[in-house]
């Protein structure tokens, strides 16, 4: 099994200021609104865990015989059925499942309706069997439990690798329209660059959450000094060298300040809910700010992405991923209810992605590399309260298991999941293919849980 760790995510001050010159278009935001599109606004928000989610002790099953199979299976893994370890929720029809316990800031949602479940998601090039797969009579994706082969194909929506372009960064190719005359990124990254976001036409960004891209060396005495300065920068940045390395740089510089108006200075987009300070979520902070700047910059649909790390957890999971799935349901519990501030709840869906999910037999204090996992949806257009797709039985060596250790053979594709999202994102029957082009050897290309 392997344990390589390439994620897609880098966090430098260099690499962000060169990615900034997607930011074209910015400089004119800072000055004159541009027109609001006619469209209701719409945003797509993914979270990605890297490192590979454990979704066995993320949903647990709580009917006696599921929930004592899990128990007998899992070992020292399993978390207790208390309301310290798990939270109960059910179903509209009554199925009992258990939150872990680190979810408590977002189990309210799931009473609301605004949260769901889809069960056992993975990366599928078809629909296979246990014994197709073992047999390998069905395609399977290249390169299974290889974080980095994972990352990539999750984010790409492609399970043989990737062709450059993500498949939000591809659903924003589609509806670029949608945004109008604004030249404002329609897809962003909260994390550094990010292979979710890139599309075929449309510029993608990436920010960094708190880091001040004002130019130093600006606020001398006096103020005349200062001006002169800013004066002379000015005149750099606009001056035609003639050169297209040297005008695509100072581009990048012009964009990078007047974002900076944008998103810190006086006047900036400032939000009243308060959020964590914990890096996920600064980055649903700085993703709210931008959603609230949309009358500024015109835009109607717009997808972001923002990551938590470390669940790569072969060793202490229990604490660790609680303390994790904390971090995570606290900034998306602040986030809800920023988007309830903002008047923009029915039009932001925030959903989870990760590598791969975990064997349901555990390693240790720890589990190993699985395949499908369970994943969170919210928002106000989520037909929430409840699980969709197939919920697995706790078995080893049944028809959910790959193997022998409880690693999930999906019962849904990635495909599935994402185009559900992007049909009510706006994505067209015509237009899917285009961005999930292996949808079409699943039957059920819309999974029921966006309304």
């Amino acid at each position: 099994m392997r344990h390589d760790h390439s994620p897609l995510v880098t966090r430098t001050r260099r690499r962000f200021l060169r990615e900034a010159s997607a930011l074209l278009g910015a400089a004119a935001l800072g000055s004159a609104a541009q027109a609001q599109s006619a469209s209701p606004y719409k945003a797509l928000v993914c979270i990605f865990l890297f490192g590979g989610n454990d979704g066995h002790n993320t949903v647990v099953p709580m009917s006696t015989a599921a929930y004592n199979a899990y128990k007998s299976i899992r070992g020292g893994l399993a978390l207790p059925g208390n309301d310290a370890t798990l939270v109960q929720v059910a179903t509209p029809g009554g199925v009992p499942y258990g939150f872990n316990s680190g979810l408590n800031a977002i189990v309210p949602l799931w009473g609301q309706g605004k949260l769901a479940v889809l069960a056992n998601v993975g990366m599928l090039a078809r629909p296979m069997t246990r014994q197709q797969y073992l047999d390998g009579s069905v395609k399977a994706p290249t390169q299974l439990f290889s974080h980095s082969d994972q990352i990539v194909q999750m984010q790409a929506g492609d399970p043989n690798g990737s062709g450059g372009t993500g498949w939000a960064g591809r659903a924003a190719d589609q509806l670029q329209s949608q945004n109008g005359t604004s030249r404002f990124p329609a897809s962003i990254s909260m994390a550094g660059n990010a292979l979710f976001c890139a599309g075929n036409v449309v510029q993608s960004a990436s920010l960094i959450p708190g880091f001040d891209l004002s130019a130093d060396g600006m606020n001398v005495w006096p103020d005349t000094a200062a001006a002169a300065r800013r004066n002379a920068l000015n005149s750099l940045l606009t001056m035609d060298s003639g050169m297209t390395l040297i005008q695509s740089a100072n581009k990048v510089r012009q964009d990078a300040i007047s974002l900076n108006s944008l998103l810190s200075g006086a006047g900036a987009a400032t939000v009243s809910t308060p959020f964590p300070g914990t890096s996920i979520g600064q980055q649903l902070l700085q993703v709210a700010k931008i959603i609230k700047l949309r009358p500024t910059t015109g835009m109607a649909r717009q997808v972001f992405f923002c990551s938590l790390d470390g669940f790569d957890t072969h060793s202490g999971q229990s604490w660790q991923q609680m303390d994790l799935l904390r971090q995570l349901a606290e900034a998306m519990s602040a986030f809800y209810t920023a988007t309830v501030e903002l008047g923009v709840a029915d039009g932001v869906t925030t959903f989870t992605e990760s590598d791969f999910g975990r064997t349901l037999q555990p390693s240790g204090s720890g589990s190993d590399h699985g395949w499908g996992s369970h994943h969170l949806i919210m928002g106000g257009a989520v037909r929430g309260g409840n699980v969709y797709g197939s919920f697995p039985f706790p078995a080893l060596g049944g028809p959910d298991d790959a193997g022998s250790r409880g690693a999930l053979l999906p019962s849904t594709s990635l495909d599935q999941y994402g185009a559900t999202l992007a049909k009510w994102f706006g994505v067209s029957a015509t237009q899917m293919a285009s961005v999930f082009p292996n949808l079409g050897y699943f039957s059920t290309p819309d999974l029921g849980f966006m309304s």
